[in-house]
């Protein structure tokens, strides 16, 4: 009788366990946002976020108000949808609203990378001093020397003016990865090629592999990232993130020539700080891909979206060649390739306004914070609302700034110019009268803003710039639409379909 009994106790406690687990339990405390659990224990509204999360926090915003909480896959997360109440959270101490949470657990799902301690401050530190300032300049000089290695190796003035066509996204997307990953990883020596024209043609061709491979992983990345990927790619995954270990392992990358300071000093701190040689493999395929994963497909949509736009393109194209000819340079036959620095970078107001509503267009991130313990939030509108903890709390300002008509007018178009006065001088916005501290954030805000904020946009502008500079470009198809987003990619996103771009060296004579 006292066995059945234990029996039947343990039974009901592993039930309510698991009914609790599935979020059967969960009911709104007094003071806490508007909770909607959906129909499905546990996934809650996964399926339906996973699909559009757009439409889906739109619909909720407009169901529940500008705070709430919804069920997603086993966690609790409270979106905070006004845009004045951002501050609020960015700002709020670790020890309340911790992004690193929830950052490691992406990082060991889709990278097999463990964060010690000591990671954050070692990417920050290495950052500062490599992706910012005078580091910033040296790192803008070798990516200048990928792209003459990729993209101009081969213009000669005796060549003739023929139309080369491409898919545009493969394109960017293939040269800017392969531009980015030989600045920062180092190049092939000579010494061990046989020659320069060797080392440089073996970098062309290595490049391009790690590419290819690279793309079948970015495919796979967000239902990965989700835990979502059925047998069949999830063995693929494990396949390419050894290949990965491998292709970038520490003896392998200590090989090459000209390594970035930002990849040695990181290798070189980590294995200071007893990280074992195999987890600083898996480390450096974390940064290949947070360094590499978005800046060829912004590339490709700010060539789009100047492309479909014709006066937005000559406005941008007239501003690099007004920068080529103060710095001295011209395109034309018999001149050797132009060279790019990063002052030239920091003249062109107008590519910078371009970019930046580019990355307003097509840019989605979630930023999420991990609630550490129960915290208040007091919103704009003076409501406030307790957090509680072991939740999450995110931001998606695609929809609150990014996209809101009150904010940018006619949000869904392309304005090259959104973000600039005529002088140059950068625009301020406002939301009822009220100005705005954050009207654009592809790159995050606070604590979690991206380090290497700066090499990105220092990477697209410069290709843009060689682009525009030595290239004419025009769509095969003028007239077929933009594309929509693809807002299944992690991060930035990407076309769905594809698009044709032709284009031709440009000497003048």
């Amino acid at each position: 009788m006292v066995l059945w009994v234990v029996l039947l106790c343990t039974l009901v406690s592993s039930l309510l366990g698991g009914l609790y687990v599935l979020g059967v339990f969960r009911r709104q405390r007094p003071n806490e946002p508007p909770l909607d659990k959906g129909t499905i224990p546990w996934l809650g509204h996964l399926l339906e976020f996973r699909k559009d999360s757009s439409e889906f926090l739109k619909r909720m915003q407009s169901k529940h108000g500008d705070v709430f909480t919804v069920l997603i896959g086993g966690y609790y997360f409270t979106f905070v949808m006004d845009p004045f109440s951002f501050g609020t959270i960015v700002k709020e101490s670790r020890s309340k609203l911790d992004f690193r949470t929830s950052a490691t657990q992406l990082v060991v799902q889709v990278f097999g990378y463990k964060p010690i301690e000591a990671t954050h401050s070692i990417v920050h530190t290495s950052s500062i001093k490599h992706l910012m300032g005078d580091g910033l300049t040296v790192l803008t000089q070798a990516t200048m020397e990928s792209f003459r290695k990729l993209l101009l190796f081969n213009l000669s003035s005796g060549e003739k003016r023929v139309w080369q066509e491409e898919n545009l996204f493969h394109y960017c997307y293939n040269i800017v990865f392969r531009a980015g990953y030989l600045a920062l990883y180092g190049t092939e020596p000579p010494r061990g090629a046989g020659s320069q024209e060797k080392a440089e043609e073996q970098d062309r061709l290595h490049s391009n592999q790690l590419f290819q491979e690279f793309r079948k992983y970015d495919r796979l990345f967000p239902h990965l990232a989700y835990a979502l990927l059925p047998p069949k790619d999830k063995r693929e995954a494990e396949r390419l993130k050894r290949h990965f270990w491998n292709v970038l392992s520490v003896k392998n990358v200590w090989q090459k020539d000209n390594i970035s300071g930002w990849i040695s000093d990181q290798e070189k701190l980590l294995a200071e700080n007893g990280v074992p040689e195999y987890m600083r493999e898996r480390f450096m395929f974390m940064l290949l891909w947070a360094s590499q994963g978005n800046t060829g497909p912004t590339a490709f949509w700010l060539l789009l979206y100047l492309l479909k736009h014709p006066e937005a393109l000559k406005a941008v194209r007239d501003e690099v060649d007004k920068v080529l000819k103060e710095s001295g340079q011209e395109v034309k036959a018999g001149s050797p390739p132009v060279t790019v620095t990063r002052d030239m970078l920091n003249q062109t107001p107008l590519l910078d306004s371009a970019l930046e509503e580019t990355l307003r267009l097509v840019a989605a991130p979630i930023l999420v914070r991990a609630v550490l313990e129960d915290t208040s939030l007091r919103t704009s509108t003076g409501t406030e609302f307790t957090l509680r903890r072991g939740d999450r709390v995110a931001l998606f300002p695609y929809i609150s700034v990014q996209m809101n008509p009150e904010i940018h007018e006619e949000p869904h178009k392309f304005k090259y110019d959104r973000f600039v006065h005529p002088d140059g001088t950068r625009k301020d916005f406002y939301r009822n009268g009220k100005k705005l501290k954050f009207v654009s954030m592809p790159w995050g805000a606070g604590v979690s803003t991206c380090p290497g904020r700066f090499f990105a946009t220092a990477e697209m502008k410069l290709f843009v710039f060689l682009m525009l500079s030595h290239f004419d470009l025009e769509l095969v198809d003028g007239e077929e639409e933009i594309p929509g987003i693809d807002i299944s990619r992690w991060g930035f996103g990407t076309m769905q379909p594809v698009r044709d771009v032709r284009f031709r060296h440009r000497p003048r004579f």
